[in-house]
């Protein structure tokens, strides 16, 4: 009976074991045009719904699930980003944009309340507690930097319709954060590993903030699989850097690029002018050889309780090129290859090291990656200090599909648009009609020091045409205690978000996000060297008077012939009075300490 029973206990563990896997961390590696390297890192913990709120913590960090429960958060999505994605050069974003942030910290959450104002009393508490956590100025995100989108965000996890009625989202930004190594050590002490094996040991914090673009994104949510199946709570994380192979490659000790030798060089003889003598070189970015070690500096440190959903170890590292072209990789490693794709994934060792290496190759090692549905820019139009405009050109590359989404803004108070100035365009066509183009708007005013201007449009582009979406705004004048101490450089303005709903034909579709770059508004900014100028002249007056006057009242006036007067014979005797005087009290104390020792 024994046997049976610890039998039938072992197959429940398994069971549960095969069923749930509480772990999980992928590396998706993917080169890119002109010699880039994407890297996506993905690691994924969850734990029961029931353990989560019983405060029973295993690969959930207790010191973030505290947190969401005291403030009663029931989803939150964080974001630290860098850099810009350029979309016409390297395709569509990783993730469908869904794990990317603005330039700087964004952060939304849902939060479990009854009224507005509850919400927004733990979105503060939140702010404050996760500021702490990712040494980041989240503390800074107010009621001038909160919105409440509408239209361009949706619930990820699943929720009741009960807690959907009394969930309140709420968005805030700060453009101005810049994202450093004291934002990653803390992203890594949420690992099971801490960063000391597995794929996240690549994390180093001098290549990840030295890439093109790079954003590290934290994602809580609940997620029921299916009706009567167990309930869990899913912590996402997730780095994405796009790093230049050559930069990565140089050593630290020579980080400056200099010249190969001439005999070196590879000349690319379909030039016209190329002739013995002149050696047009070859672009070999694409071609170039590298490895992990190359590129993160290291090798990754083993693996880090990686297991599939059968209890074996999964497939950990997966890198996308061409099927004809040779990696070679570390012992200990299994490579499974898919004919019928580009993709190859590798289960790394459970103890030793694992590196990859991509020889150079005859032809590139690029493989297109799809295109965006959209293109987006934004920028200032307009000159002096009192009024401006924001030009938004918005590109629909099909030919044949139109493209409708929410585009959505968040202002800072001081920059107060002109709704009636709102105007949008077709730029091939500048007569087509705008109620083709702009099918709602939903417009927040600004409420000076409260709260920031929110605008959410839904845009219509056609196939193959290009929309110039503009408006005038006025500038505010700020009081001298709210400039920055960098006040002539000016102030960021949180990037534009743009939501493209699912296609409602395909179910297993989702939501497409984008972003624009951030812009840098110069306001009129006062001259914070009067100031020092007043007390610099102000000082230099009160001395000159208090000298003056204190001379006057403590110097003694006498006349020219009241005077002593004084000849030289009459200064050598004081002097020599006055040393012979020095002398005397010298033999003096000499004579006292003989008769002391005596």
């Amino acid at each position: 009976m024994k046997r049976i029973f610890f039998l039938l206990l072992s197959l429940l563990l398994a069971v549960s074991v095969i069923t749930d896997p509480q772990y999980e961390e992928h590396l998706h590696l993917e080169p890119l045009p002109q010699g880039l390297l994407l890297a996506s890192f993905n690691f994924k913990s969850n734990a029961t719904l029931q353990s989560f709120e019983q405060q029973h913590f295993r690969y959930i960090p207790r010191s973030l699930g505290q947190i969401l429960q005291h403030a009663k958060t029931k989803e939150l999505h964080l974001r630290f980003s860098s850099g810009r994605w350029d979309a016409e050069s390297w395709g569509a974003r990783p993730w469908d944009g869904t794990k990317e942030g603005g330039t700087g910290v964004e952060v939304w959450a849902w939060i479990e309340a009854e009224t507005g104002e509850d919400a927004f009393f733990h979105w503060i508490t939140l702010n404050h507690a996760l500021s702490g956590l990712f040494c980041a100025s989240l503390n800074f995100i107010d009621s001038t930097r909160t919105t409440r989108p509408v239209q361009t965000y949706e619930p990820v996890g699943d929720h009741s319709n009960t807690s959907l009625s009394s969930l309140h989202l709420l968005h805030g930004t700060l453009p101005r954060e810049v994202v450093c190594t004291e934002n990653l050590t803390p992203f890594l002490k949420l690992l099971p590993c801490k960063g000391k094996a597995g794929i996240s040991s690549l994390l180093n914090g001098h290549k990840l903030f030295d890439a093109s673009w790079q954003s590290m994104s934290i994602d809580v949510r609940p997620v029921c699989p299916e009706k009567g199946s167990v309930c869990i709570v899913e912590m996402e994380q997730t780095v994405d850097m796009v790093l230049d192979i050559e930069r990565s490659k140089r050593p630290h000790d020579n980080p400056i690029p200099r010249p190969p030798p001439v005999d070196q060089l590879k000349c690319d003889t379909s030039k016209p002018y190329s002739s013995p003598n002149a050696c047009f070189p070859m672009d070999l970015s694409n071609m170039q050889s590298w490895s992990l070690s190359d590129v993160f500096g290291r090798p990754i440190k083993g693996s880090c309780l990686a297991t599939d959903v059968r209890g074996d170890r999964s497939e950990s590292v997966c890198i996308r090129v061409p099927y004809e072209h040779q990696i070679f990789t570390s012992q200990g490693s299994i490579e499974r290859k898919d004919p019928s794709s580009s993709h190859r994934c590798y289960v790394l060792p459970e103890y030793d090291d694992f590196n990859m290496a991509l020889p150079q190759q005859e032809s590139p090692a690029v493989i297109a990656r799809p295109t965006p549905p959209l293109y987006a820019s934004r920028s200032f139009t307009g000159h002096g200090q009192e009024r401006g405009g924001v030009q938004t050109l918005l590109t629909n590359p099909s030919s044949n599909v139109a493209v409708t989404f929410t585009y959505f803004e968040t202002l800072p108070w001081f920059m107060k648009p002109y709704l009636h100035t709102l105007r949008a365009q077709i730029a091939t066509s500048p007569s087509h009609s705008q109620g083709d183009i702009i099918k709602s708007i939903y417009y927040r005013p600004a409420l000076d020091r409260q709260r920031g201007t929110q605008l959410e449009i839904q845009i219509t582009v056609p196939p193959a045409s290009t929309v110039r979406l503009t408006y005038d705004f006025e500038k505010a004048i700020l009081r001298y205690t709210e400039y920055p101490p960098d006040a002539n450089r000016g102030f960021d303005v949180a990037p534009a978000v743009i939501r493209l709903p699912p296609n409602p034909t395909d179910p297993s579709s989702k939501a497409v996000y984008l972003r624009t770059t951030s812009l840098l508004l110069s306001l009129p900014t006062p001259d914070f060297s009067m100031p020092y100028n007043v007390i610099i002249l102000t000082s230099t007056v009160i001395a000159l008077a208090f000298g003056s006057i204190y001379n006057l009242l403590v110097r003694r006036f006498v006349g020219a012939d009241e005077v002593e007067s004084f000849s030289l014979a009459k200064i050598k005797e004081r002097i020599k009075a006055r040393i012979k005087g020095r002398l005397g009290v010298m033999v003096d104390r000499f004579s006292n300490k003989e008769k002391k020792t005596q």
